[in-house]
């Protein structure tokens, strides 16, 4: 079967295309999905260009969204031909996050989905969405359920809610859909005017360019009236956490999920505890919280917002279109 493996040290130009041997038939509690799409997400970048070091000859990507073409012995949930999508962390099935490294992540510490055909325990997929496109289902296991985590898991998002948005990467886009369908009012941020708009189209109600209004923490209190959001989707890091923190109300909640901006920097921890803020960091979500995401999706009929797809061949084009950040929601891998 085709794959693409990573050489290290890591870089663009050490993604080798190979031939590997077929996984064969699956054994007891196993299923055997052939893979049709992958979506690219900031930790995947991490590792293909070396700033997540990984094991020489590693097969990238995190997500992957398929068809079971086999089912081994005592596997009852799915059926061949179901559509199926997989889970961030395999082993966190339920329950608590227990993981605080990458070590079982596909695409990182195993081998990931950049390739046509794995063979895997069944509990490391879910049913995909009714409808969904397998590019489409590709998107939801590491952005999708991250938004879904923060907004309905952690912190239980409920109609009237506002939430703050940074940027339009695929787990902004995400939480902007999920907190309008819940009923909440959202604002946006981004450097684009155009990705503004875009933003706008799909119901933000407020929308702030960060670099012509640089204290836009000002301009969530205006659109507040002073009292500030009710959750923040932190995707920046340290040099964007200290405005996150004014633009939240008091008694507020901050999920911190990403590091685009800055991995180390000054957090004014008076004014956190002063407002009573929650600053909870996370990573993506366990399979239970997949299966009710994708139940939610079905009820709403969501739909990912996919900037452009690629071909398996084209990762590291890809990957480069990743990193210079002009797009607007998720890039895909056909597969």
């Amino acid at each position: 079967m085709k794959a693409i493996t990573l050489r290290q040290p890591g870089g663009l130009d050490q993604l080798q295309r190979v031939e590997l041997a077929d996984p064969g038939a699956p054994g007891p509690g196993e299923i055997r999905v052939r893979i049709h799409a992958s979506s690219l997400n900031f930790h995947d970048l991490g590792v293909v260009t070396g700033r997540l070091p990984s094991a020489d000859g590693r097969i990238p990507m995190s997500d992957g969204a398929g068809v079971v073409e086999a089912i081994g012995e005592g596997v009852s949930e799915f059926a061949v031909g179901d559509a199926v999508v997989s889970t961030f962390f395999p082993t966190w099935l339920d329950g608590g996050p227990t993981l605080s490294d990458f070590k079982t992540v596909p695409g990182d510490g195993i081998d990931g989905y950049a390739r046509e055909c794995v063979v895997h325990p069944a509990h490391w997929f879910t049913h995909a969405p009714r409808g969904y496109s397998h590019e489409e289902a590709a998107t939801l296991t590491t952005a999708g359920l991250t938004a879904w985590r923060a907004l309905v898991v952690d912190r239980q998002l409920k109609a009237g809610d506002t939430v703050l948005v940074l940027g339009t990467g695929g787990v902004s886009i995400f939480a902007l859909q999920f907190a309008k369908r819940m009923g909440a009012t959202v604002i946006a941020t981004s450097s684009s005017d155009e990705k503004l708009e875009r933003v706008r189209a799909l119901g933000a109600d407020h929308a702030i360019n960060y670099r012509r209004d640089t204290d836009w923490a000002a301009k969530v209190l205006e659109y507040t009236n002073g009292r500030g959001v009710d959750q923040v989707i932190e995707v920046g890091g340290a040099d964007t956490l200290t405005q996150s923190i004014r633009a939240c109300r008091t008694g507020g909640h901050i999920a911190l999920i990403g590091v685009l901006a800055g991995v180390v920097g000054q957090v004014p921890t008076v004014e956190l505890m002063l407002r009573h803020q929650t600053l909870q960091g996370l990573i993506v979500g366990s399979r239970s919280q997949q299966r009710d995401m994708v139940r939610a999706i079905e009820a709403t009929g969501i739909k990912p917002v996919i900037d452009r797809t690629f071909a398996l061949d084209d990762i590291a084009e890809a990957f480069a279109h990743q990193a210079a950040g002009k797009h607007f929601g998720k890039l895909c891998l056909s597969i």
